[in-house]
């Protein structure tokens, strides 16, 4: 005799309800689950607003998001780049010396030696200039973040060594690689560094005028990282219209002034501690500030 299984058409309907359930409950968009998520809103003054989120399954891992929403104006707050020169500070130093609302990390810099290895031009000095290690440049160096009269807005320049000093604004921060240009993706090179998850520091333009800075985290259970690919969905359902890459990894430290003092000001979590703590920054050479 074969076996059967015999069920009630009331218990066929729960199995099927149950099934259809958590289909949809699997199968939401990341866009859709970045839109409708449960954005905890913090804002710092009336041009200021600090967001961040936790997400259980966004790109099939955990992430944990802080975004810094800003008016892209000429008016306050000002917005800044500084410099350690060949020293190394972390960026909560930086956000506390010169009294600044918000300090992100800024570019790639010489973790031994201290120093930037892409160009650095504060208030119309020249800091740092682009360190070649071949005949082109490479991908962090192909673009740059360009403050003019307090406006923020990012510059494309390509391989060629030397575009970045023709640069005439008294403010400019290469880094990369280019996410988002008027809208579109940029193109990536396949590499480790682009595909691999990590975590990331990014700079957006738009909407509405505004200015984007957020922070991944990675490198831990609670959070995995995203590679570049997904960093760019994510700023492009952000509304992004040019996005750029900063510094990421261990560098990766978004500060505060107004976030307790058990954190040092440090909102999101540093990954070189290893831990899920607040407190394990890795000194950069460079950061951008909200004033």
């Amino acid at each position: 005799m074969l076996n059967t299984l015999s069920t009630t058409p009331s218990l066929l309907f729960l199995l099927c309800f149950s099934s259809i359930v958590s289909l949809k409950a699997q199968s939401v968009p990341d866009s859709v689950q970045v839109k409708n998520a449960n954005w905890r809103s913090t804002r710092i003054n009336r041009r200021i607003v600090w967001q961040e989120a936790h997400f259980d399954s966004l790109f099939k891992s955990k992430q944990n998001i802080n975004l810094v929403i800003v008016k892209n104006r000429r008016r306050t707050p000002t917005i800044a780049l500084a410099s350690a020169g060949d020293s190394l500070k972390p960026t909560s130093w930086f956000g506390k010396k010169f009294r600044a609302l918000i300090a992100v990390n800024g570019t790639f810099f010489d973790t031994k030696n201290g120093g930037s290895v892409d160009l650095i031009k504060v208030d119309g000095q020249l800091m740092d200039t682009t360190r070649l290690s071949g005949k082109k440049l490479t991908e962090h160096q192909q673009a740059a973040i360009v403050i003019h009269r307090n406006k923020v807005q990012i510059a494309f320049g390509g391989e060629q060594p030397g575009w970045d000093r023709q640069l005439s604004a008294e403010n400019v921060m290469t880094t990369g690689p280019l996410l988002l240009w008027d809208g579109k993706p940029h193109l990536l090179q396949k590499n480790a560094f682009n595909d691999n998850r990590h975590p990331r520091t990014c700079l957006c333009v738009g909407p509405k005028k505004q200015l984007i800075l957020a922070t991944v985290d990675g490198r831990n259970a609670n959070a995995q990282g995203m590679n570049l690919h997904e960093l760019t969905r994510l700023m492009r359902w952000l509304g992004c219209r040019n996005a750029i890459n900063l510094d990421g990894g261990g560098s990766t430290t978004l500060w505060i002034s107004t976030v307790g003092e058990g954190s040092n000001g440090v909102a999101n979590y540093p990954s070189d501690s290893k831990q899920w703590i607040h407190t394990g920054e890795r000194p950069v050479s460079n950061v951008l500030l909200i004033r």
